[in-house]
């Protein structure tokens, strides 16, 4: 269940992570030192804000040192929200991956391939269909 305020903290912490990574204010080297683009694509606050799960995409080969860095600098990300946002109770930040950007890219190539093979059968269709068509003129 999705409550408003919890939704408006996450799209919050969501901002000011995505800033702290533009910016390379995470200076662990296994982050800053990537080459691989670093995205958040989401962060889920629980009810009692105590956590929130900040989901990252990283479209790159380094995935899981990424990750560990992200996991080393949390207690770092954790404060500098703390600064930013004014609520009671900052939440602990748990990194996740999230791999739902290279899910719909395989997504895309399927049905690109599937495009491509449907063309090439119809194609081929085609022409047995005017074979076909020639073959019955030839024989009246």
């Amino acid at each position: 269940m999705s409550y408003a305020r919890t939704r408006r903290i996450g799209e919050e912490i969501k901002k000011i992570i995505g800033k702290m990574l533009f910016e390379g204010q995470i200076k662990d080297t296994k982050v800053s030192g990537s080459r691989s683009l670093i995205s958040v694509t989401g962060v889920e606050v629980v009810k009692d804000l105590r956590y929130a799960y900040v989901y990252i995409s990283v479209l790159g080969n380094d995935q899981e040192s990424v990750m560990e860095g992200l996991k080393r600098s949390a207690g770092f990300v954790r404060r500098e929200v703390g600064k930013q946002i004014d609520i009671r109770y900052i939440p602990e930040v748990i990194f996740r991956v999230d791999d739902s950007i290279e899910r719909g890219a395989y997504m895309s190539k399927l049905i690109n391939d599937l495009n491509r093979s449907d063309a090439k059968a119809s194609d081929t269709e085609t022409e047995t269909d005017a074979s076909d068509t020639n073959n019955i003129d030839t024989e009246e």
